[in-house]
């Protein structure tokens, strides 16, 4: 031990016999609040589709019976509100209570977003780091969640200060990591696998978004990205491949349309086969 030790292990990059456990970071949900399972959609870098698989997972898991919510984490690019077509509402306070409602889809799904405190859905969010991790934290503490099963938290791009924001304070259950199939991918998935690691969060498996285009004459399965190695890459970390996505121009319409909620999810069965089991 220094003779200049402050007792806060936290902040110590010593490694000696006086060290303690860390102390459990998470934070409380407020009361009145329930959500039984956390799910992190992540991948390494951006334009994956991270925000995609998290709606559509959302609406498969609501479809089979379960009470499904998105926490919108993404607080400088969030795109949650648009395709749920939900865009215009903004979140409500709970009477009484220093507290928000989350605004609720069609068919059920609880939604928090930025957007919905906007004044105008289009004003840029010009946040430094520790003030957007504040907002995420926020969006759990101070949200009334009524009675959820599961809950995705669509994460921004890369493993910075909101991932490990949502890995410390969040009690996730597992993340599941979005990738495409261009040649950057190994690099994608390895760090986020190698975040959630260090975290000690499971890691459920690997969607491919954007895997391929099926010809509407044929169904031939066009690689316009190339072919696809995810699968020997799930291998070399040991992950399921939870599903192969395409690029599919009624997903295109239905998500700029706000009307996700339409569309046929049954591909991310195997997905929620495994966050059943949770």
């Amino acid at each position: 031990m220094s003779e200049n030790c402050d007792h806060n292990c936290n902040n110590c990059g010593e490694n000696c016999a006086s060290r303690t456990a860390p102390q459990d970071m998470h934070v409380s949900l407020r009361k009145g609040s329930k959500v039984k399972k956390v799910i992190g959609i992540m991948s390494g870098k951006g334009g994956v589709g991270k925000s995609l698989v998290t709606s559509l997972l959302a609406c498969r898991m609501n479809s089979l019976g379960f009470k499904t919510a998105i926490l919108d984490a993404d607080i400088t690019g969030p795109s949650i509100p648009e395709s749920f077509g939900v865009g215009q509402q903004r979140a409500t306070a709970v009477d009484g209570e220093d507290a928000l409602n989350p605004v609720v889809t069609d068919k059920g799904i609880q939604l928090m977003s930025m957007n919905f405190l906007l004044q105008n859905e289009n004003d840029p969010v010009i946040w430094r780091g520790p003030v957007i991790a504040g907002a995420v934290k926020q969006f759990w503490t101070d949200v009334l969640w009524k009675d959820v099963d599961f809950m995705f938290v669509d994460m921004p791009p890369g493993t910075g200060d909101v991932p490990l924001t949502v890995f410390q304070s969040l009690p996730v259950d597992g993340i599941i990591v979005v990738s495409s199939p261009q040649q950057l991918v190994r690099v994608i998935v390895e760090k986020a696998v190698k975040m959630a690691n260090m975290m000690n969060i499971p890691i459920l498996g690997l969607i491919e978004n954007m895997s391929y285009v099926k010809c509407p004459d044929c169904g031939k399965e066009i690689h316009v990205f190339g072919e696809s190695n995810i699968e020997a890459i799930a291998q070399s970390f040991k992950l399921p491949v939870l599903a192969r996505l395409p690029m599919d121009e009624k997903t295109s319409r239905a998500v700029d349309e706000g009307d996700i909620e339409s569309l046929d999810t049954a591909a991310l069965e195997k997905a929620c086969d495994i966050i059943k089991a949770l």
